[in-house]
């Protein structure tokens, strides 16, 4: 897709400082492989001025930067350059060509497919199941029965959306996620030690802008929901429990398990291997260090408080702990 920088600055605003509105651009890229019809960034003087310098058509610098004479490229001016160079690149890659139900592909004749709809190479679409406008269900995915699906969505291919499971708009989902399993929830005869399993026929509800990255699984509720709200971002290989609320704006990298009926407040964000038991609490704006751990029923209070360790403490605290053991250690040692 090709835009013009008029285009650019009309919808994600900026201000021209140099060059011509009407250049046309037809990507992002790096600053040391951007060629004549790239736009490029600079989020300080410093990589500002290497944008300027490069050979792309276009560079989104910080306001007040002062542009170099030797400049021969359009300039943009922006509060955040690097959020705009964002929201620029997702400009240019939309509008992906709609390919229609391709003649491999199972698809209920009660699915409702809205108009621009695509549906890849021996994808599954079940009875019941609704998909919005411009969606694109890619090869190999499988859609359950009376799942709702939003606009503008893509699903990667061999995703699983389990009966039921609700997708708002613009959501991403990446290959190999499944979406509304059965939760891990049983219950023990005390008698004879066998387990059964407790029913699992709630929904999940995945709400607007949310992105699912590969391999990730996120479990339907018990008897209600499991409920993941707008503009969670969910790193590859992140398990999230039954019955769960993952409040808005919430970013969660690889490796993170969180348990049943455990609930995270919005804006917080969860590093690396982070494991939290059931019914506990993170609070909004809490970050949470990498391996940081938080014990079952137990709630950490934000916003802005910064974790690490296992339970989870403040970062001061665990990092004294640390250089404690460490002068320990070499006592022993001596």
């Amino acid at each position: 897709m090709s835009v013009m920088v008029r285009e650019l600055i009309e919808a994600l605003g900026g201000e021209l400082v140099v060059g011509d509105a009407e250049v046309v651009i037809t990507g992002v890229e790096d600053v040391h492989m951007a060629r004549r019809e790239h736009l490029v960034f600079g989020q300080d003087a410093g990589s500002a001025e290497k944008a300027v310098l490069s050979d792309a058509a276009v560079a989104v610098v910080p306001v007040g930067f002062a542009v170099p004479a030797a400049c021969r490229m359009t300039v943009i001016a922006a509060k955040q350059p690097r959020l705009w160079f964002a929201k620029a690149g997702a400009l240019l890659a939309a509008g992906m060509p709609v390919t229609g139900v391709d003649a491999s592909a199972e698809v209920a004749r009660d699915a409702e497919l809205g108009e621009g709809v695509s549906v890849g190479p021996c994808a599954v679409v079940g009875t019941g199941t609704a998909i919005g406008r411009f969606s694109r269900i890619e090869a190999g995915a499988v859609i359950g029965d009376h799942v709702r699906i939003g606009e503008h969505c893509r699903i990667h291919p061999r995703a699983v959306l389990y009966p039921g499971t609700e997708l708002g708009d613009r959501v991403v989902v990446h290959a190999g996620a499944v979406l509304g399993a059965d939760g891990f929830g049983y219950v023990r005869d005390k008698e004879t030690g066998a387990y059964t399993q407790f029913p699992q026929q709630g929904r999940l509800v995945i709400e607007d802008d949310v992105e699912i990255g590969a391999n990730t699984t996120i479990d339907r509720g018990a008897l209600s929901e499991t409920r993941i709200r707008r503009g969670v971002k969910l790193d590859n290989l992140i398990h999230i429990g039954h019955n769960c609320d993952i409040g808005e704006d919430v970013v969660i990298a690889a490796l993170t398990g969180i348990s049943g009926s455990s609930s995270v407040g919005k804006g917080a964000v969860l590093a690396g291997q982070v494991g939290i038991g059931d019914h506990a609490h993170v609070g909004e704006g809490v970050i949470l260090g990498g391996q940081a751990g938080v014990l079952s029923g137990k709630t950490v209070k934000g916003p802005g408080a910064v974790l690490w360790g296992t339970p989870a403490k403040p970062l001061k605290d665990y990092l004294r702990e640390l250089a404690t053991l460490a002068r320990l250690a070499r006592r022993k040692k001596d």
